[in-house]
């Protein structure tokens, strides 16, 4: 398994998180919790989590090529629900 992980700053951090589990809970596992949620992929799982600063996403794959690829669907998909402050400075690293 390989991971990353990226903060990204915004207020609405929470607000974003809730989006994108609701949103992909009608095809995948997604466990929602206080200011956290995971959704679990067939390859990879995504684990996040939000304070009033920020926004804390992980991902785990089971390849390097699947967490690129993963990266990009996590983001693409949170910059569609964060259009006002789109696009979110992720600044992916090594985890």
């Amino acid at each position: 398994m390989t991971k990353a992980i990226a903060i990204v700053p915004t207020e609405s951090g929470w607000k974003y998180l809730q989006q994108l589990c609701k949103h992909w809970s009608h095809k995948l596992e997604v466990e929602l919790g206080e200011k956290s949620g995971i959704v679990r992929f067939s390859e990879a799982v995504a684990t996040m989590s939000a304070d009033e600063t920020a926004l804390t996403v992980e991902v785990e794959a089971v390849s390097q090529e699947v967490l690129e690829r993963m990266k990009g669907v996590v983001s693409s998909h949170l910059d569609r629900f964060a259009f006002r402050e789109a696009p979110l400075p992720f600044d992916w690293k090594a985890a």
